[in-house]
């Protein structure tokens, strides 16, 4: 029997990967892990840029020469190198765009696969907090805001910076009296980001706390349109979707408006510098203060519009920028979330014999004030059936998650052959065990692909001793493909029964020593109770298994039958002595039998 190879989601660093606290040196660092493609990527972004401030040279130099009446060979030449500075642009674009587009796509693609690593290490308990649309959003929607940002701010920030530091060392040898008139555009600029970052801080938190709020209302609604059909209450979803949207919208309208106060104060000030900057060169020019000439003024001016203008460009792009660095504080809750289930440093176990003792064991729920249960003792042999039944909220569900190691004993230990659990790492403990819950959960795949989840290289002839055990071949045989058939997200092409028995046939091909069965048959029809019952039969033979389950008729056979109530163990033993005992099982069985 081939198992799937034990696979540790790997997230070193992932804490330092992204730091909420300091987003911009996040971006940086991420840009940073591809040192050889940005460093090619920035050299040659320098080169394709160089007619961006070596052109207003240029065309000063002609100016100069048509206003002196100089030489045409002179101004031909300068219109050569003109030619070859535009010439050189095409091919060096293609190789920045080429190399930065792989590091901002390789940084997109290694978000992702951290979060997914870290969600995977992440505690049940978080994932009980957390809905799968918020997950999901920062999955897919925080790491494209990334991307975006990155490919649309990295340019003209690039750009911006080749032209302050053109502009400034042409001018510099050219007119250097003029550059204190340069230098006050970027405090200028400075100064406007400053006066609204903090705001816009707030707001894009806002807008996104209420966009995935947004979103676990609509997964909310999508989930439950059966119940909503069924009940007549269309209007009453749409209400609760509709009372999100409207929260969004409001939220984003005073992100718009914020956005554009900076947008319009940041064009009136650069604008008004500019003006500033061209009457300034032509007063310097006729009043001979300093000795500029018409090729001059087009040089100073055109410096300070492309200044201007690409500030504004960076300026107009804070939105942007804001929302790209509010996604990086998102990423950041997920990466730094504490909240894990630790296995790092425990022992690996390579086998299973299947006994379970539990001792005094009691668990209280994240702020609870009573534990939901109370000392419960009990030892499970290698091989048996125990089930266990009582009344909802008597505990039931929680001994199974304990067992599983999805939440951990508040006081009291579980032994797995002896050995204390807290010791064990879960995850190879795991390979030994199979779960098959109240409702299947299938993918959107194949018949095939969901027996054998997880599983390398599995024989055609053992998957269908699994579907023939689980009394699920005969699905396979009415449907068009066979076990090629995709069954639709979460199963939805095929009936509760048959989704069942995929999900025995899933748990039977991995041969277990433990088995957890949690109302594994409540939700189906008599005649699908029976198939289920026929394959569970099958799957639980020689293997430890500890079943939840409300139904009475379906645990008559096992082993033992714990009673649960209030969290405590009131009754213990085989189907008939709980009878002739005439206690609460007692009780429960002719509850359901009247």
């Amino acid at each position: 029997m081939s198992r799937q190879a034990l696979s540790r989601p790997k997230s070193p660093g992932s804490g330092e990967l992204v730091d909420g606290a300091h987003p911009v040196r996040s971006l940086v660092g991420l840009l940073a892990r591809r040192p050889g493609r940005m460093s090619v990527a920035i050299g040659s972004f320098v080169l394709k840029e160089i007619p961006m401030w070596m052109l207003p040279v240029i065309t000063a130099a002609i100016i100069d020469q048509v206003s002196q009446h100089g030489s045409t060979r002179t101004v031909l030449g300068w219109l050569g190198l003109a030619v070859l500075l535009l010439a050189q642009n095409y091919p060096n674009h293609l190789v920045y765009t080429r190399n930065f587009m792989i590091v901002v796509r390789d940084t997109g693609a290694e978000l992702r696969n951290v979060l997914a690593a870290r969600l995977q290490v992440l505690s049940i308990g978080f994932h009980a907090r957390s809905t799968s649309a918020v997950v999901q959003n920062k999955v897919v929607r925080d790491v494209e805001n990334i991307e975006l940002m990155l490919q649309q701010v990295t340019h003209p920030l690039l750009s911006a910076t080749m032209v302050v530091t053109g502009a400034a060392v042409m001018t510099g040898i050219m007119v250097p009296q003029f550059l204190p008139v340069y230098l006050l555009t970027v405090p200028l600029a400075l100064l406007i980001r400053q006066t609204v970052a903090r705001r816009s801080r707030a707001r894009n938190e806002q807008f996104r706390r209420e966009m995935e709020g947004l979103s676990a209302r609509v997964g909310e609604m999508a989930s439950l349109i059966p119940v909503t059909r069924a009940h007549g209450l269309e209007r009453t979803a749409q209400d609760r979707v509709a009372f999100g949207v409207d929260r969004v919208r409001r939220e984003a309208l005073r992100l718009d408006m914020l956005n554009g106060h900076t947008a319009s104060m940041s064009w009136v000030t650069m604008q008004l510098l500019g003006v500033v900057c061209l009457a300034l060169a032509a007063v310097f020019s006729l009043t001979g203060t300093l000795a500029i000439g018409p090729g001059d003024v087009v040089l100073l001016s055109t410096y300070f519009t492309l200044l201007t203008q690409g500030l504004i460009q960076l300026l107009g792009l804070l939105p942007v920028a804001a929302r790209g660095v509010e996604s990086v504080r998102s990423i950041a809750e997920v990466l730094a979330e504490p909240d894990l289930e630790q296995n790092e440093g425990r022992r690996p176990v390579h086998s299973v014999t299947g006994k379970l003792t539990l001792q005094e064991v009691s668990h209280r729920h994240p702020g609870a004030v009573v534990d939901s249960l109370h000392g419960i003792d009990l030892d499970v042999r290698p091989g048996e059936t125990v089930a266990f039944v009582g009344p909802s909220g008597a505990g039931k569900s929680t001994v199974l998650n304990l067992v599983l190691g999805f939440i951990r004993p508040t006081s009291g230990r579980i032994l797995l052959d002896g050995s204390d659990m807290q010791e064990l790492d879960l995850r190879t403990v795991r390979r030994f065990v199979s779960v098959v819950p109240q409702e299947p959960v299938l993918f959107e795949g194949s018949i095939r692909d969901n027996v054998t989840y997880g599983l390398d290289d599995v024989p055609d002839e053992q998957v269908r001793q699994a579907l023939r055990d689980a009394q699920a071949l005969d699905i396979v045989e009415n449907q068009p493909q066979g076990w090629d058939t995709v069954v639709g997200e979460r199963g939805a092409r095929l009936s509760g029964g048959q989704r069942q028995r995929i999900a025995i046939a899933r748990a039977l091909i991995r041969n277990p020593r433990i088995l957890l069965l949690d109302e594994a048959t409540s939700a189906l029809d008599p005649e699908s109770e029976s198939q289920v019952k026929q394959a569970l039969s099958q799957l639980m033979g020689g293997c430890t298994t500890l079943v939840v389950a409300h139904r009475l008729s379906t645990i008559r056979q096992a082993d033992r039958i714990v009673v649960l109530e209030n969290g405590r163990i009131t009754e213990i033993g085989r189907h008939d002595e709980l009878l002739a005992h005439g206690g609460r099982y007692a009780a429960l069985h002719a509850a359901q039998a009247g």
